[in-house]
């Protein structure tokens, strides 16, 4: 886990010092609202429907146990004992006083945590996939090169001030489990013919108003070019980058505008003229950053526990939770648990102080004293013994946090939606709680199989819905809450946008929408292990239509 330098602690503490005097001279009147907007925005402030509400960064997803229990404090102190966990690694408080973020951002950065570039037209935190450094399938730890863009981008002077937000996200598994095909610029890492590591690398990507799966515009980028080739793209955009329209501002717009194959050549070019000038990222530095991220002290254990195996074999629900929540570790005798902050009937994403501090208990004792957070609002203990996910699933069901339903239909994602957002059209935590009431049978989830459902309150997308196998987008119709259908979408490898299926169905009336489209997939899948997905792409949108406007 990368560790403060001088240099770190001290930006830091002086951007607090900063901000506290910014927040004062609000508090007096001395600065009107508009005139303090992008000071707040700067660290992570926004102003919510009922609240002030702070962003809290957490670059690629990494916690240590000490950092979350300052996380459980903050909530439990200055909010309302609770904190939200988002699809871009970060953590929300929604109920924060204006008067009280000073001293919050000060406790933060106490722990080496802060606010910083967590909004604002500027690169925001990157993010990575939320195993990383333990799954088995990986070429390198990609958090590695994620702290090296963070170092690079944070307050970069060229690019504090984009036209729009800018995000970044790496990955270094076959299977893309960082969504890199729906930012604006995603890192899919490899390893050539040579042994050479590098990166694809995925351009113009993004959700919200206009949905786009990225371009790819290197098949391979050398690892020392990884910081002059970004710089190149980010020059390219903020130059060319509308800044007329904040609709058509994303980099998305302006790939889309100039096409493929004239945005890569511009890249390409622009790359060129840095050579020589602009920074590389040397073999030694690399090494380096990567001495942060190195393996923890496994022990050398047998690849299978018998203990484990046996528990398995008489708890049914250790058994399921082992298929659904347990990933294969790179180290033998070792698996990665996902911690589902998906309860039946509870908000997705959300934890309490309480459980915050018994997860961080059980990093400290059994995950090396690690956590991360998933792009998909689930934590995660990452360096996990076999012989141990017996106890650590047992006290995960004492705090409400035992469901085994990873990728099941009950593993919802969903943005806060207009129970807080000022800028959502429809609610979406409402959706989520009856939806996973509807599906909570076990044996039913089991049945169904892998199925992702994720609810956006608005067309800005935070619930990521343009990706779910079924996607749910609140619209308003003359002051009535109504959601909207897609089918088909895809955050992984297989990226694809969901198509819209046809009208909005009302509050009362979507819930049943949804299950109508599960049982027909499960009257229509050639066998139970055709998941959703590989169903509608096999399928079309015809049946699933039909089944759903059927008079």
């Amino acid at each position: 886990m990368y560790r403060y330098d001088e240099f770190d602690h001290a930006f830091v503490r002086e951007r607090v010092a900063e901000f506290r005097d910014q927040v004062a001279r609000r508090l007096s009147g001395e600065l009107t609202e508009e005139q303090f907007k992008p000071l707040r925005l700067m660290n992570g402030v926004y102003l919510q429907l009922h609240a002030y509400m702070l962003r809290i960064a957490i670059p690629y997803g990494t916690l240590s146990s000490r950092q979350l229990r300052r996380l459980a404090h903050i909530g439990r102190v200055y909010d309302k004992g609770s904190g939200h966990f988002t699809t871009r690694q970060n953590l929300q408080f929604n109920w924060i006083k204006l008067a009280d973020v000073p001293q919050i951002l000060e406790e933060l950065a106490g722990v080496e945590m802060h606010a910083i570039q967590t909004s604002g037209n500027c690169i925001r935190n990157v993010t990575a996939d939320h195993f990383a450094g333990a799954a088995a399938d990986e070429v390198a730890d990609p958090r590695i090169y994620a702290e090296i863009l963070r170092q690079w981008s944070s307050l970069h002077p060229e690019f504090s001030f984009l036209p729009r937000k800018f995000k970044l996200a790496v990955t270094a598994a076959p299977h893309d489990r960082a969504a890199v095909q729906v930012h604006d610029i995603g890192l899919h890492m490899k390893v050539n013919e040579k042994g050479e590591r590098g990166f694809a690398v995925w351009v113009g990507g993004g959700q919200g108003r206009t949905p786009m799966v990225a371009k790819k515009v290197r098949d391979f980028l050398p690892e020392a070019d990884l910081l002059s080739y970004c710089e190149a793209i980010l020059r390219l955009y903020n130059l060319e980058g509308r800044r007329d329209n904040k609709y058509k501002a994303r980099i998305k717009i302006l790939v889309h505008e100039m096409g493929e194959e004239e945005v890569t050549r511009a890249i390409e070019a622009e790359f060129a003229q840095l050579q020589g000038k602009a920074l590389t990222v040397p073999a030694p530095e690399i090494d380096r950053i990567a001495h942060y991220f190195a393996l923890p002290a496994l022990e050398a254990l047998p690849a299978r526990s018998e203990y484990y195996e046996s528990a398995r074999s008489l708890d049914p629900l250790l058994a399921l939770f082992a298929r659904r929540n347990v990933h294969a570790h790179k180290v033998p005798g070792y698996g990665i648990v996902t911690i589902s902050l998906k309860p039946i009937g509870q908000p997705p994403g959300d934890a309490t102080s309480e459980q915050m501090e018994a997860i961080a208990d059980l990093a400290e004792r059994f995950s090396s004293d690690e956590i991360r957070v998933s792009h998909e609002q689930n934590l995660v203990l990452p360096h996990v013994k076999l012989d141990d996910i017996p106890v650590v699933f047992a006290q995960l069901q004492k705090i409400g946090l035992g469901m085994p339903n990873a990728g099941f239909v009950t593993d919802i994602i969903a943005c806060p939606g207009l129970d807080f957002c000022s800028l959502a059209n429809a609610r979406s935590i409402p959706i989520a709680q009856r939806l996973s009431k509807r599906f909570q049978d076990l044996d039913r989830q089991t049945q169904i199989g892998d199925l992702k459902i994720k609810i956006s309150g608005c067309i800005n997308a935070c619930g990521h819905h343009h990706v779910g196998h079924i996607g749910v987008l609140g619209v308003d119709r003359k002051g009535e809450e109504f959601y909207q259908l897609t089918l088909g979408g895809s955050g992984d490898e297989t990226c694809s946008i969901g198509e819209i299926v046809g009208p909005g169905f009302s509050s009362d009336q979507v819930v049943d929408a949804v299950e109508t489209l599960v049982d027909t997939y499960l009257k229509l899948r050639t066998s139970p292990e055709e998941p959703f997905l590989s169903a509608y792409r096999r399928l079309g949108q015809a049946p699933f239509k039909e089944a759903l406007y059927a008079r």
